[in-house]
């Protein structure tokens, strides 16, 4: 069983993590969402809310595809996650070359870690690259519409949060 893991924080899930999940999940058997807790970060939503978006909107699709995908927060280092959950591979996305300097490091980090674990970049369709978390949780609290970066699920919960 090919078995990848797609980590994160996902704060919130946005449609650019979707397109990257969409297409991870054509690529394994079993696609497990790695949800980040990083407490210095300091999360709008918690992990439970966090790991709800995902379940509720990746139901979806593994009703679609068959393919298994499940919620599973860390908050150890990511290649001991990897090994935690039996993924071969670690899926990664990627928006701009900004992004790839910082993972090209930590291919190399992981790679010295645990050499039998690889990593596989995807990008971001063009329309979704810009989209960033930081600033679709920006254009909420300021009371725009965030609907062209988020599924409806999360649109609903970024509306409750700011009101």
């Amino acid at each position: 069983m090919r078995i990848g893991l797609y980590p994160g924080t996902f704060d919130p899930l946005t449609l650019g993590h979707m397109d990257i999940i969409t297409r991870a999940a054509a690529l394994v058997d079993r696609l497990v969402i790695g949800v980040a807790i990083n407490r210095d970060k300091g999360p709008l939503f918690t992990l439970e809310e966090r790991v709800a978006m995902i379940e509720a909107e990746t139901a979806k699709l593994t009703a679609h595809t068959g393919v298994e995908i499940v919620a599973h927060p860390f908050e150890n280092l990511l290649i001991d996650c990897a090994s935690d959950v039996g993924a071969q591979v670690i899926i990664r996305g990627l928006r701009a070359v900004a992004d790839f300097e910082y993972e090209f490091q930590m291919v190399g980090m992981n790679r010295a870690l645990n050499d039998r674990i690889e990593t596989v970049f995807l990008m971001a369709e063009a329309r979704h690259q810009a989209i960033a978390s930081k600033l679709v949780k920006e254009i909420a609290r300021l009371g725009g519409d965030v609907t062209k970066f988020v599924p409806a699920g999360v649109r609903a919960a970024l509306l409750e949060k700011f009101g």
